[in-house]
């Protein structure tokens, strides 16, 4: 986020409630960010929110801002009895405020927050003073809630119910007033509040004294900032092209840069800004930009820095990814990182003694950490999640494909005790769930580093690629059975059915879908034409097929037990054709996947066939050509194959990309007209993203002008 010039420009409202706004997004960070002085009177300080309100504190800092705090601490029992005894008020006021600052320092997230305001303390540009009530011998708290941003020209003054604490910021159900010097009808009110906050500093109000707290909060202050910048400052990273310096001899169970590995200039800035956000976040980075290798480089850094505070302590790396396979090739690359990681997969029994007994060495010293990778189905689990409760230690959570872990049975699973958190995907929106969406951002935090296809072309992270999409008609019967199963699910919606059930896929509507979505996938014309277009490149090494799940619809409709779309891909190129080919799908054995991948790489096999196994995280950076014949209008998916076919190797200049777009048959009456050009608005929006950065754009276009101009579609 970019500091505004001016408070005028930073879109501040008239006031904001918790349900309608997010207090911290909308109001604080931008009002914060383009202030250079901000007051702040309430009933509690918590230096978390510090943490909360995150780079806008930042920006607040290099822009030379001012802050000016006053609170009333809380008083326990003992406190009250103390001053009832004859305490001095003022010291005992003191302690109650040291007390909350000491115990802000326990919370890791708390002390990262109070340890931003160690560069304003230094620097004499923040200042904490105490209040209370006192009135005929009694003491009581300050209770009101005041704030004032300054930028030197315009005021913007609030007032209303929020503390600055975290809970009173993010938690609570909230509302503030918000007055701006600029206009008119708020003049007044601001100025009068801004006069009201520069009173009680100055112990100018009645019934209420105000003493300084800055000199005694110091020595907390500036503690958490010397630890959080040792902590979290990463001075020993290189530029791109030069090996991140690691430690001679790392302790066992560690992981450690390999020294042959060389880090890109890319990876480098993520794995910075992962610690500068305080080791949370997400990285959204395009497939094949090696989300792996930046998410080991980021953990071996954290490990090495924990360490270098304090040498005896351990350090947990907990990887969660999609799939068995995945599994075992984040295995290969943790073991070039140092650490023979413990796969916990499969029947419990295999895994569960081996990792209570890793966890168990480290409790006891034996080792200063290890690395369990898992499935997404065992994290899911009873017996993953009682593991990670029983442990007690420093905990990295890494989510390969983060986006899987927003289902509603995944993240409920997730580890509120892991104080450090990565999620990586290219894709981190959940399609059609934006509560999933929600749950790991509030998990991991926001995306913090984000590459995307075009920016990784660019970078020569992935290789350029040529995009060549081929009309398919649907038949006279395809085209009857989709304007059928279209004017059901039309029924269906304008009944007041949930759209979110286009999520489940067993509802009416998500069935609806699916079938509509399988009869674009199956489209007959398919086969004979790609048996044309594969012929053409019949001495094209490394090429993937991926087909359409299940079989035709019209199967199901007659009673037909026909053939799969894959199986008829592989009789072509198979028996047909006489090229070297496989299949790689669900039912493919866990060893059967190694050696097909093996034999792909070292070109034993010209064609691989799949429908969606290959579609998350498989590494086959080899492959030269991708025929999709077929493309859900889910976005992570079509990205996904594409990033697939992208990943750069040895010999490789460019992809090829051959997309099997379907259309409806030429002629179809008017009834059908809007249902054609639905479709056809799906089709070409996969088209647009995927021509937009392949070499040939403008060939890729002119072949889609004659049904565009036939349905009307210049504006898609």
């Amino acid at each position: 986020m970019s500091a505004s010039p001016f408070l005028r420009d930073c879109g501040a409202e008239s006031d904001y409630r918790s349900d309608r706004n997010n207090l911290v997004e909308d109001f604080y960070l931008p009002a914060l960010a383009a202030s250079t002085a901000y007051d702040r009177a309430v009933g509690y300080f918590a230096a978390s929110v510090i943490a909360t309100l995150g780079q806008g504190i930042d920006e607040f800092t290099s822009r030379g801002g001012t802050m000016r705090i006053i609170a009333s601490p809380y008083l326990d029992p003992a406190d009250i009895k103390d001053i009832e005894d004859g305490y001095e008020l003022r010291k005992v006021l003191q302690r109650a405020a040291l007390r909350d600052l000491e115990q802000a320092v326990e919370d890791a997230r708390a002390a990262r927050g109070l340890g931003k305001l160690g560069r304003l303390v230094a620097e004499h540009r923040v200042d904490f003073k105490l209040a209370y009530v006192e009135e005929r011998g009694r003491v009581g708290m300050y209770h009101e809630k005041i704030g004032v941003f300054r930028d030197g020209r315009d005021v913007i003054a609030f007032k209303g119910s929020a503390n600055e604490t975290r809970s009173g910021l993010v938690g609570n159900f909230e509302a503030i007033e918000v007055y701006r010097s600029w206009d008119p009808s708020d003049e007044r009110r601001a100025a009068r509040i801004s006069k009201d906050f520069d009173d009680l500093w100055e112990n100018r109000t009645q019934m209420l004294r105000v003493i300084p707290f800055t000199d005694a909060a110091k020595v907390i202050v500036e503690r958490s900032a010397r630890a959080t910048a040792d902590q979290y400052e990463l001075d020993d990273l290189p530029t791109g092209g030069t090996p991140i310096r690691t430690t001679p001899l790392p302790p066992p169970g560690t992981l450690a840069i390999p020294p042959s590995l060389k880090v890109r200039d890319y990876q480098k800035e993520a794995v910075q800004n992962w610690f500068r956000n305080q080791c949370r976040g997400i990285l959204r980075m395009a497939t094949g930009t090696g989300k792996t290798l930046t998410a080991l480089s980021a953990a071996s850094q954290l490990g090495t820095l924990l360490r270098k505070n304090d040498a005896s302590v351990s350090l947990l790396t907990v990887v969660v990814a999609p799939y068995q396979h995945l599994v075992d090739q984040w295995a290969k690359d943790i073991e070039w990182f140092g650490v023979t990681p413990l796969r916990a997969y499969e029947a419990t029994s295999r895994w569960s003694p081996r990792a209570h007994s890793l966890l168990q060495n480290i409790a006891l010293g034996g080792t200063r950490g290890g690395v369990i990778v898992t499935t997404n189905a065992t994290f899911g689990g009873d017996a993953f999640k009682n593991l990670l409760s029983s442990y007690q230690g420093h905990l990295l959570l890494i989510a390969d494909e983060a986006h899987n872990l927003g289902a509603a049975h995944l993240r409920t699973r997730l580890p509120e005790k892991a104080q450090y958190r990565l999620g990586l995907s290219a894709t981190p929106e959940r399609w059609f769930d934006e509560e999933g969406t929600d749950a790991l951002t509030d998990y991991f935090d926001r995306v913090v580093f984000e590459m995307g296809i075009g920016e990784a072309i660019r970078r020569s992270a992935l290789c350029r690629y040529t995009y060549t999409p081929i009309l398919v008609e649907l038949d006279d019967e395809e085209a009857e059975l989709y304007a059928e199963t279209s004017a059901k699910i039309a029924r269906l919606i304008a009944g007041g059915t949930d759209l979110k059930e286009t999520a489940d896929r067993d509802s009416p509507l998500g069935r609806l879908l699916k079938k509509r979505a399988d009869i674009i996938g199956h489209a007959r014309g398919k086969l004979e034409i790609l048996h044309a277009e594969i012929e053409r490149r019949r001495d094209t090494s490394h090429q993937l097929i991926y087909c359409a799940e299940g079989k035709h619809p019209l199967l199901y409709e007659h009673g037909i037990d026909g053939p799969r779309q894959i199986d008829q891909v592989m009789e072509m190129v198979g028996n047909e054709l006489h090229m070297p080919a496989a299949r790689y799908t669900s039912e493919t054995k866990r060893s059967a996947r190694l050696d097909i991948l093996r034999r792909f790489e070292n070109n034993d096999l010209q064609v691989i066939s799949s429908m969606r196994c290959l579609d998350e995280g498989v590494d086959i950076p080899a492959s030269r050509t991708a025929y999709l014949l077929s493309s859900s209008s889910n976005p992570r998916q079509f990205i996904q194959r594409r990033g697939r076919v992208l990943r750069k190797a040895p010999g490789k200049k460019r992809a090829d990309i051959i997309d099997f777009v379907v259309v409806p048959p030429a002629g179809g009456d008017a009834i059908q007209y809007e249902t054609e050009r639905s479709l056809l608005r799906r089709e070409l929006a996969r088209v647009e993203e995927f021509a937009y950065l392949a070499d040939n754009e403008g060939d890729t276009l002119n072949v889609l002008r004659p049904v565009r101009e036939r349905y009307g579609l210049f504006d898609t």
